[in-house]
């Protein structure tokens, strides 16, 4: 066994550090709260757990005669609950009621109808109403009015759980203390009518709320304002059967038009007062004192923080929902913009006779930087060897730990020459190189490439325009044959070449790849070479590039074969280093925006790019997948995955193109929906802890992935299409 086979050993699992839980945690913190505000604002809006059900019984056997035949007050509390009684409303005396409020809109009106007449009255609200109209619920309290539950989000409670019934009642108790520091004894439930329409199915439901202290309010007269039927055939519905017999009258404040309530009110009230009636609540009718008692403490505290959440959804959704919108509308226009300007590119690049000038012949260096690459050195320069253009090559050790240097030597490679040095850092590292070069054209790769033996030449072609200061190529995934490495394969065909082409075509290439790029040493001079101000060295020396005026291009056929991270954690590492690298390559070069001529093309049209779709559009990308889940749980399933569905067919056919452009057979792309899933979910937190990190003046240091060197010279045989 060789020296370099021996060198091939396990990093002991002791030294491999544990993934911190924060940055997990923190990620799908936010996401949860998102998904918690989103239902919440449901809620208000009575879009959450909406249920038009309406239960239908003609059984009576259970439901107590004595309530069958009794008032439309039923008391079935703490010891009654057994034995329930029923209060009637005294004679000569009215109760208004009114239900499904409040409204923004027409209870402000009832309630001066009801100021000007000098009447209260008894208003079962919803949840989700009070805290759409917190201002309408203390009106109704300052005016001296009672208020009653009338559950949060308006089902048949007959045909709900035990628990199901306990949340409506407990969170609608909840945002009358948040609004109006208020809890209620009293409760109607929704879609009931008179006592004796009581069924085996509704009466549990009363015997339940009333276990739980509430007096349940049925009614006398239903003066089936909802329906409309005309102001004179409300007025008749709210009369007595009998004169001076005292009754509970139902209107609705709430849950559509209610002119015609509005105009019935008060001639309801002036001929009942005429007929010698007074108006009451039901506390006031009972004698029992207002139903309505103040909370303090935690209760208090409870219903505030609820109301503001709550609040804080509705007011947070409409500016959430036009951002999303945004980011959908500039994703599917980046979508078309990829596919014409690819087509553009391909047309242009392709074309018979398509050349750069007189083809590059001259030699060229080839700085390789190694840090403790002792698994894949040997392959990247073997490969290299094989190179169909002359080259030197620069092996740069840069403090390797292994036998990195030991296996350069070994090679004995007669175009390579190795340079050791104290760790100082990729950037320092390509720097030495680029000092200790022979030539004028530099490629520049990482200690885990493979090149094939076209990839020099095809690199430096377009080097014979003299405008041209650094040339992109093709960085493609050799270890594919894991899910995650299919994942990245995905990822590099789709996301980082198809880009290249469209950043060709709008001179505004934001990035060499740092496994294979070509640079003009004159313009690498010129910008003083890689920087390590940034995580990013590659992104800040093309931005770097653009803004002392030098042309960039892609050349699609420099193709480069590149270990790929082999699990979620280096994978993590890894996009963590390049998001907050970007982030940082992006501020220090933010004044290219201000700036004039090919700086100032870069900065309006290059840096928006890389801000919206790889900063912006990654970070918000979970939030459409939270609002899928919303939609289909809540909303309408067939439409939200239709919706979605389509977003995944038209990502399958850029996709589809990308690999066609790239010749890449198109089996990986089976795996695409898991991956974009995946993806958004990893690029978030990967994001949001950049994000962190940057805001907190936080320092993030170079992390070394552990490669395993399976990406072999075998890899570089397969054929671009012509």
């Amino acid at each position: 066994m060789s020296r370099h086979q021996r060198s091939r050993r396990a990093t002991p699992r002791s030294r491999r550090l544990a993934v911190p839980p924060l940055r997990f945690f923190l990620p799908l913190t936010v996401l949860v709260t998102l998904l918690a505000l989103l239902v919440l604002r449901g809620m208000a809006n009575n879009e959450v757990f909406h249920d038009e059900r309406i239960a239908v019984s003609v059984d009576k056997g259970t439901v107590p005669p004595s309530v069958l035949q009794g008032g439309p007050i039923v008391d079935a509390r703490g010891a009654r609950n057994d034995k329930p009684v029923s209060y009637t409303i005294p004679d000569k005396t009215v109760v208004l009621s009114f239900d499904d409020g409040p409204s923004a809109k027409w209870t402000p009106k009832i309630l001066k109808v009801l100021a000007d007449e000098h009447v209260h009255a008894d208003f079962f609200v919803t949840g989700s109403m009070a805290t759409r109209n917190p201002s309408t619920i203390r009106r109704i309290v300052a005016g001296g009015h009672e208020i009653g539950l009338h559950t949060f989000t308006h089902p048949d409670l007959a045909l709900q759980s035990s628990t199901r019934l306990s949340w409506e009642l407990g969170e609608t108790q909840l945002a009358l203390a948040g609004v109006a520091g208020i809890h209620t004894s009293l409760f109607r439930p929704p879609y009931s009518s008179t006592a004796d329409a009581l069924d085996d199915w509704s009466w549990p439901v009363t015997k339940e709320v009333g276990s739980d202290g509430y007096l349940v309010a049925f009614i006398n007269k239903d003066t089936d304002d909802w329906k409309r039927p005309g102001v004179n055939a409300i007025v008749k519905a709210a009369m007595p059967e009998l004169p001076g017999q005292g009754e509970m009258v139902l209107m609705h404040d709430a849950g559509g038009n209610r002119s015609q309530t509005l105009a019935a009110l008060p001639l309801i009230i002036e001929k009942l007062k005429a007929e010698g009636y007074t108006f009451k609540t039901i506390g006031e009718a009972l004698g029992t004192g207002s139903a309505n008692t103040r909370v303090t403490g935690y209760d208090l505290w409870a219903g505030k923080a609820f109301l503001w959440c709550t609040t804080f959804s509705v007011r947070l959704m409409p500016w959430l929902v036009a951002l999303l919108a945004f980011v959908g509308t500039a994703v599917f226009l980046r979508f078309a913009l990829m596919l014409v300007l690819s087509v553009v590119h391909v047309r242009r690049t392709r074309k018979r006779g398509f050349s750069w000038g007189e083809p590059v012949t001259e030699p060229v260096t080839v700085i390789v930087p190694a840090y403790n690459e002792q698994e894949c050195i040997a392959n990247t320069l073997l490969s290299l060897a094989r190179s169909d253009h002359p080259i030197e090559v620069i092996v740069v050790d840069d403090g390797s730990t292994d036998d990195t240097a030991s296996i350069v030597e070994e090679l004995d490679l007669p175009m390579v020459r190795l340079i050791c040095q104290p760790n100082s850092g990729k950037p320092a590292a390509l720097n030495t190189g680029v000092a200790a070069a022979s030539y004028d054209l530099i490629v520049m790769m990482d200690g885990d490439t493979v090149f094939e033996p076209s990839t020099v030449r095809e690199l430096v072609q377009p080097f014979a325009d003299p405008r041209i200061g650094a040339v992109a190529g093709n960085a493609k995934v050799g270890n594919r044959d894991t899910l995650i490495g299919a994942w990245q394969h995905i990822e590099y065909v789709m996301g980082f070449n198809l880009d290249r082409r469209m950043y060709d075509v709008l001179s505004c290439m934001p990035t060499i790849p740092g496994a294979v790029g070509g640079f003009r040493r004159t313009a690498l001079d010129q910008v003083g070479g890689m920087s390590d101000e940034t995580l990013a060295e590659d992104t800040d020396v093309t931005m770097a590039l653009h803004r002392d005026g030098w042309k960039i291009v892609y050349a699609e056929k420099a193709r480069a074969w590149t270990e790929a991270p082999g699990n979620l954690r280096q994978l993590w590492s890894q996009r963590y280093r390049w998001s907050y690298g970007t982030m940082q390559a992006m501020w220090k070069h933010r004044h290219a925006v201000l700036e004039r001529g090919a700086a100032g093309h870069f900065g309006r049209v290059g840096l928006p790019f890389v801000a919206v779709f790889m900063v912006l559009t990654p970070l918000l990308a979970p939030a459409i997948d939270i609002a899928m889940i919303y939609g289909v749980v809540f909303v309408d399933p067939y439409k939200t995955l239709g919706a979605w569905f389509g977003v995944m067919g038209a990502q399958a056919v850029l996709a589809w193109w990308s690999f066609h452009l790239d010749g890449e057979k198109p089996w990986h792309l089976i795996t695409l929906p898991l991956q974009q899933v995946v993806y958004r979910v990893l690029m978030y937190m990967v994001l949001l802890q950049s994000w962190i990190t940057a805001l907190t003046g936080g320092r993030l240091r170079w992390q070394k992935l552990r490669r395993t060197g399976e990406v072999g010279l075998d890899v570089t045989m397969g054929e671009m299409p012509s």
